[in-house]
């Protein structure tokens, strides 16, 4: 084992690709339905409400509202250690999906559900941007 701890990564396919291209731009994306135009997330092989395969990622506003958040005090993988404790949050998007994601928010105590928040990206390296979410204000 490396001195410094691996973390877990996405498995980038043809379904999600769309949206880790987009966020590497610094983007946020939806699936969409090009028949018809259900909003969604995560990505699916076909829409959920009327099973077209017909799909496309479209850019979102990055705005939304802090519906829950847990601060996780337990690395349950070792590349997350040196971060303890860590905030995970669930964003209602204005566009209707629903994210997890991290909040950047060092104080927990400012956290109140119905914030508004904003998307913001993190790069990991060349190939992999994560989005995340910070406080609107």
């Amino acid at each position: 084992m490396s001195a410094t701890a691996a973390r877990p990564r996405p498995k980038i396919d043809p379904i999600n690709r769309g949206f880790w291209e987009n966020a590497r731009a610094g983007i946020l994306s939806v699936q969409t339905c090009d028949n018809c135009r259900d909003v969604h997330f995560p990505g699916s092989p076909v829409c959920p409400r009327c099973l077209s395969g017909d799909q496309s990622w479209t850019p979102v506003s990055g705005r939304g509202t802090l519906l829950s958040w847990v601060r996780f005090h337990r690395a349950y993988w070792d590349g997350f250690r040196a971060e303890l404790p860590y905030l995970v949050c669930l964003v209602g998007l204005e566009e209707g999906p629903l994210l997890i994601s991290n909040i950047l928010e060092t104080d927990p105590e400012k956290l109140v559900i119905g914030s508004p928040v904003e998307a913001v990206f993190e790069t990991v390296d060349e190939e992999l941007t994560l989005p995340k979410f910070r406080m609107r204000g």
